[in-house]
């Protein structure tokens, strides 16, 4: 863990955005953990918590103090993994509905990370934090599909910059309620909190984040239709929330759905069916793919032409 650290900003360095100054002062921190820290209050300027888009000023004094280390009190759980491939610097997990990614308030045990801290021991990244080892990108409970974990700092910067730079590639499949017109299509409509209900996420243009998805007809159904989705952005809830905003929500979500929801589903129908990235050691490109679990196929089954 770095010492805390002190900055005279220059007028060179004048006009920047404060968490590209740490990145650049912080080189094996990601960019998301640094805002964090802003976020947190550990960032201060000229002794006063500064938001995460802050322009720097000439002889601005910053603070940067990092907090002391947790004790991971997680458990380490033998639940089996579909573990489609690893090597020393990451995993790509095959995750089933239902289970949940890292634990939060009231769900401490039975989630992946639970899994993969019996899975790795002491070999995950640190970068974010102890609820979180390993975790670069996640999806929701009731998604299934591939979810890539690092197993050091250095591969969780590099994967992590490359979520960031667009160059990561996501793409899901899902059944939508209605017959979607348009055979191809992009929605790019940002996304940020709920006013009237935080839990969930909607299409805003106040305090809100840059969303984009890409969109493939497969195949249409009489009332639903097969869809294929590219994500260039990774907010929460991404997909659900952009087709909801459409008028064709996914089926089965039961948040951003019709209130009389298809039980059966579990959840709604959604699947991350393929990773592609580049190695960050090798630098090799590697691209992996997940067939549709039954659930998906089977409900399939039943929609008729």
């Amino acid at each position: 863990m770095p010492e805390n650290r002190c900055f005279l900003i220059s007028a060179e360095q004048a006009g920047m955005r404060t968490d590209k100054f740490l990145s650049q002062e912080f080189p094996d921190k990601t960019r998301s953990s640094l805002q964090k820290l802003i976020e947190d209050g550990c960032v201060r300027i000229n002794g006063k918590e500064i938001a995460k888009n802050y322009k720097l000023r000439e002889k601005d004094e910053l603070r940067v103090e990092f907090p002391d280390p947790q004790e991971l009190s997680l458990k380490p759980q033998n639940i089996p993994l579909e573990i489609v491939y690893e090597d020393d610097d990451l995993l790509v997990v095959n995750k089933p509905k239902g289970m949940v990614v890292h634990p939060a308030a009231g769900n401490y045990e039975g989630t992946l990370v639970n899994a993969l801290l019996y899975h790795c021991g002491d070999s995950l990244s640190g970068i974010n934090g102890v609820i979180r080892p390993g975790i670069v990108h996640r999806i929701d409970k009731n998604t299934s599909g591939l979810l890539m974990v690092a197993k050091n700092d250095l591969a969780h910067q590099g994967l992590a910059q490359q979520i960031q730079d667009h160059s990561f590639l996501r793409e899901y499949q899902a059944v939508v309620y209605g017959r979607v017109k348009e055979d191809t299509g992009v929605v790019n409509a940002p996304i940020g909190r709920s006013k009237t209900d935080r839990k969930k996420m909607c299409v805003t243009w106040e305090n809100s984040r840059e969303a984009v998805t890409h969109y493939e007809v497969i195949k249409r159904y009489r009332e639903f239709t097969h869809m294929k989705f590219r994500l260039e952005t990774g907010r929460t809830h991404q997909i659900r929330v952009h087709m909801a905003y459409l008028g064709h929500p996914i089926a089965g979500d039961d948040v951003y759905g019709p209130k009389k929801v298809i039980t059966r589903l579990c959840g709604q129908c959604l699947h991350a069916k393929k990773l592609g990235f580049i190695h960050p050691s090798t630098n090799n490109w590697m691209e992996f793919d997940s067939a549709l679990p039954d659930y998906f196929t089977g409900f399939l089954k039943t929609l008729g032409e």
